[in-house]
C-alpha cells in the first residue's frame, strides 16, 4: 500500500498504527540514523530516494524543504496527537484520497477541541 518513512520525532504508536492498517513504515531507527542529528534535507532526499512519503511533526523546516525541494515523493506534516490511533486514522484517509503523492505537502492536524 503506502510506503512512508517516519522523521525521527515522529510518534512510534502512530507508526505502529500505521503499519496495522497496511502501510509499509520504516523508521530513522531502522536506517541507522537515530541520534546522528541528521539535517533535514538529507532525510528528505533519503525518503525520495527510497521512494516513500515523509511522515514529520517538523513543520516550519519540511514546509520550507518543500518549496526548496520539491522534487520528493510527498510529506505529510502533523501537528502532535496524544490519540496516537486516531492521528493514525487521519492520515492514511489523507493517503487514501490522494492520487499521486509526488511534490505533494499534506497537512494532518489535530482536531480543534
Amino acid at each position: 500500500m503506502f510506503r512512508m518513512y517516519s522523521n525521527e520525532n515522529f510518534p512510534l504508536p502512530v507508526v505502529e498504527e500505521l503499519s496495522r492498517l497496511g502501510c509499509d513504515v520504516m523508521t530513522v531507527e531502522e536506517t541507522g540514523k537515530a541520534g546522528q542529528a541528521w539535517p533535514d534535507a538529507d532525510v528528505l532526499s533519503f525518503s525520495a530516494a527510497e521512494n516513500r512519503v515523509l511522515l514529520t511533526l517538523n513543520r516550519k523546516d519540511f514546509f520550507r524543504l518543500h518549496r526548496q525541494q520539491p522534487d520528493h515523493a510527498g510529506i505529510v506534516a502533523c501537528t502532535f496527537d496524544p490519540a496516537f490511533a486516531a492521528q493514525a486514522g487521519r492520515i492514511f484517509e489523507v493517503l487514501q484520497s490522494a492520487s499521486d503523492l509526488r511534490g505533494v505537502l499534506l497537512r494532518v492536524n489535530r482536531p480543534s477541541a
